[in-house]
């Protein structure tokens, strides 16, 4: 522009001098002249402003419509458990005579952890153990009045036999036969008192064995929070001595799905994560859960999701955080457009210049022009969304079908679209 004013100066200017030369000076040449000049002005402003106008026109900016995989994903974060973890307590109040393992120990099933003192178990075991013999003596006791009852039960019948009935008296075999009675009831009750003192003896020696406090599983130890000497004291509360993690080589995430996510997370779905203590790594995992319990965190809304974890080299640790990625949807050789283009609204028309208008008019100072809002175009009522395409320069809109998005690209499923076609994303300055 400024090369094309340039030239216009300089060709004007031997004209300017030749009028000048000829007016001599008179006042009509001065006039002749100033008329000259700002014709020559008017052939420059046009030529600038002429060609402006050409250049005026909007441009896009586009981005090709293509053919690639689209990988949808939702983010969670949750800390890393074992499958099973037991807390180990005392069922028995005492003080501890020995502890047997520490921290990070492999124990297994059925190992003792540590003792209690055992003394008062053993003497309740002895215990125990006389009262059984007091009711074993008492049923031979007991037996023993049964046979000499009956011995004189059965003598009384004979002798009424060969009196005649005349001795002994009625009431004597009656008495006799009482007595008999009498006996077997006092067998059957030292039966049950044998019976009763073996239940204490057996409640008795399973205490003894509870004092020595056993792994109920192979497992590791995760904590010891007791030593020797420590009183339990169980009736009052449940005390954790020993937390155990049964197979560290399997761990399970949990973690919080934000409620705008949780509709399209199931069980089955695919997910990866990363924990601090291992930078660039991913681990693999599987869902296995997702609860209906929901918890509200200063007004953020989420639900449990429980991922499956493998930890062969065990190079995770129970209570580490960790950031997940579930991927809910992956499609191959799908067609892609980038979410700008759904977003995107041409400008609204401007008023153009009429071939009419003067030149001095598009000199005259105006108010600034804010530049056109662009909106998102309305969904049709069949589901289907409108974006623009430019063919051979010229905008031309489309109706198309969208599926599922990332963020940054969404799958058309459906409509007039092909790979390849430039949608416009936005609408670029005009050059100057």
């Amino acid at each position: 522009m400024k090369d094309q004013s340039d030239k216009t100066a300089a060709v004007s200017a031997p004209d300017l001098n030749s009028i000048l030369a000829r007016s001599g000076g008179s006042r009509s040449g001065r006039w002749r002249l100033i008329i000259a000049a700002v014709l020559v002005v008017a052939v420059a402003i046009f030529m600038i402003f002429g060609r402006r106008t050409e250049s005026g026109l909007p441009q896009y900016r586009t981005e090709a419509a293509r053919i690639g995989s689209l990988v949808v994903t939702v983010s969670a974060t949750g800390n890393l458990a074992p499958t099973n973890q037991v807390n180990l307590g005392s069922e028995l109040s005492g003080t501890i005579a020995q502890v047997l393992v520490d921290d990070d120990e492999r124990v297994r099933k059925g190992q003792v952890l540590a003792r209690l003192d055992l003394s008062k178990f053993e003497d309740a075991v002895a215990k125990s153990r006389g009262a059984l013999a007091v009711a074993e003596a008492s049923l031979k006791q007991a037996q023993a009045t049964v046979v000499e009852a009956r011995a004189k039960l059965d003598r009384y019948r004979e002798v009424a036999r060969l009196s005649g009935g005349k001795v002994p008296s009625k009431i004597e075999i009656e008495s006799a036969q009482a007595d008999v009675e009498r006996a077997d009831a006092n067998v059957a009750s030292a039966r049950a008192s044998i019976a009763e003192a073996k239940a204490a003896l057996q409640t008795d020696l399973t205490n003894l064995s509870r004092g020595s406090i056993r792994s109920p599983i192979d497992g590791v130890v995760l904590l010891r929070a007791v030593d020797p000497g420590q009183t339990v004291a169980a009736s009052l509360q449940a005390v954790t001595l020993f937390t155990l993690a049964e197979d560290l080589s399997k761990m399970e995430l949990s973690v919080d799905v934000d409620e705008a996510d949780v509709g399209s997370v199931k069980a089955g779905l695919k997910a990866s994560f990363t924990v601090d203590a291992w930078p660039g790594r991913r681990f693999e995992a599987a869902i296995t859960r997702v609860g209906f319990n929901a918890t509200d965190s200063d007004g953020v809304v989420s639900y449990p999701a429980v991922l499956q974890v493998a930890n062969d080299d065990l190079s995770l640790r129970p209570g580490m955080t960790a950031t997940a990625e579930i991927t809910t949807v992956s499609r191959e050789q799908v067609l892609l457009v980038p979410n700008a283009a759904l977003r995107y609204s041409p400008p609204a028309p401007s008023a153009q210049r009429t071939a009419g208008s003067s030149v001095l008019s598009s000199l005259m100072p105006r108010p600034p022009r804010s530049a056109p809002r662009a909106s998102a175009p309305p969904r049709a009522d069949d589901g289907s969304q409108r974006l623009w395409v430019l063919r051979e320069g010229t905008v031309v809109p489309l109706q198309v079908r969208t599926g599922a998005t990332n963020g940054r690209v969404t799958e058309i499923v459906g409509g007039d679209l092909q790979a390849g076609m430039e949608v416009i994303t936005e609408t670029a300055s005009a050059n100057p």
